[in-house]
């Protein structure tokens, strides 16, 4: 019988070595600051630009992330 622990399953393949990265929550602001967009679009400009900042503040801060994750490679 063969080992079920290095392949459970025939058409499986294994995971290649790469780490994968860190979880984060920029792409959930990200995603928040893109409908508050236009949300704001359509109710109040004060919505817009709480859109704004949070679209702009976590692009930026899911950009510089990942630039540090390559460095560190």
């Amino acid at each position: 019988m063969p080992d079920e622990k290095s392949n459970p399953h025939p058409d499986w393949e294994q995971l290649p070595a790469e780490p994968l990265p860190h979880p984060t929550y920029f792409p959930a602001g990200l995603a928040m600051g893109t409908a508050f967009l236009f949300w704001g679009l359509i109710t109040s400009w004060v919505v817009f630009v709480v859109g704004l900042v949070l679209f702009g503040a976590s692009l930026a801060g899911w950009i510089t992330e990942i630039r540090n994750e390559r460095k560190h490679h």
